[in-house]
């Protein structure tokens, strides 16, 4: 399925814009396919990706790079959020509606100061535009890569910070200690916190009369992993001019993406 749908698929519509003579490609990438070491990666940083979309996202990349005639911008943004961010921060907020709902503390694992860096889908659509025109207006050619990432250099407690404002909770961690204990046996760990947020969620979308949602705050196991997704995203402000219209992660931006879903009908609306 990755190779399918993330490999060929990209190599494909690569190979095409070169035989259509593209004045530029740009390829989406992640920036989950550097080392989480915990400091700020560069767009020539050390690459070890730590979850599957990762590694056939750098596959392609690699390939991208040595395509003969193909004018590739190559964009790796951090986590994306904002209205519409189905992915991203999204199932941390529903976390925090299910325990507003239990009246609970929430808890996730390792520490506060664990890197999970942003950026704002806007200012990632703005970047596709904006390297795009200044790729053909500078006449360049073969590949060029930045990353994507806000100045708010987000970490965990950051998001509790916003998720404490908006859902009126206590939130906090387990620390490194229980983390570690969690990770020998990470899959089960994994099943039984997912466990605790999906029964809960389904309640709560049935008590509000909302019969189906894409929305669900369901975690993967990769994500629950001690690795930080930490970029410098300044290259592409240096390099081109860009500007981030999104430079801090704030309440009011989180408290915009549930008030989209509501007005879809895939979030509660609170009395």
């Amino acid at each position: 399925i990755y190779e399918d749908r993330i490999y060929k698929l990209s190599i494909n519509c690569a190979k095409e814009a070169v035989k259509r003579g593209a004045k530029v490609f740009v390829q989406f990438s992640t920036g989950d396919i550097y080392e989480g070491s915990g400091s700020a990666s560069k767009e020539d940083s050390k690459t070890k990706p730590w979850n599957t979309i990762a590694e056939y996202k750098l596959k392609v990349d690699k390939e991208l790079q040595e395509m003969e005639g193909l004018n590739v911008i190559i964009l790796r943004p951090a986590v994306v959020y904002g209205v519409g961010a189905m992915g991203g921060l999204t199932p941390r907020l529903i976390c925090g509606r299910v325990y507003m709902h239990e009246k609970k503390k929430m808890e996730f694992l390792w520490t506060k100061d664990l890197r999970i860096n942003t950026v704002h889908v806007n200012d990632v659509a703005k970047a596709i535009w904006h390297t795009s025109n200044w790729y053909i207006s500078n006449d360049k050619s073969g590949p060029v890569i930045f990353n994507l990432a806000d100045d708010n250099d987000t970490d965990q407690e950051a998001v509790n910070t916003h998720i404490r404002a908006i859902f009126g909770i206590e939130t906090g961690f387990q620390g490194t200690v229980v983390s570690q204990i969690a990770k020998l046996n990470m899959k089960d760990a994994t099943e039984e916190i997912n466990e605790l947020h999906l029964a809960p969620w389904s309640d709560i979308l049935k008590a509000h009369k909302i019969t189906t949602s894409p929305l669900t705050p369901y975690l993967d196991q990769e994500l629950l992993l001690n690795n930080a997704l930490s970029l410098d995203g300044t290259k592409i402000c240096t390099s081109t001019g860009f500007t981030y219209d999104h430079p801090k992660l704030t309440t009011e931006s989180l408290k915009e993406v549930i008030a989209d879903f509501q007005e879809l009908g895939i979030w509660p609306r609170d009395e």
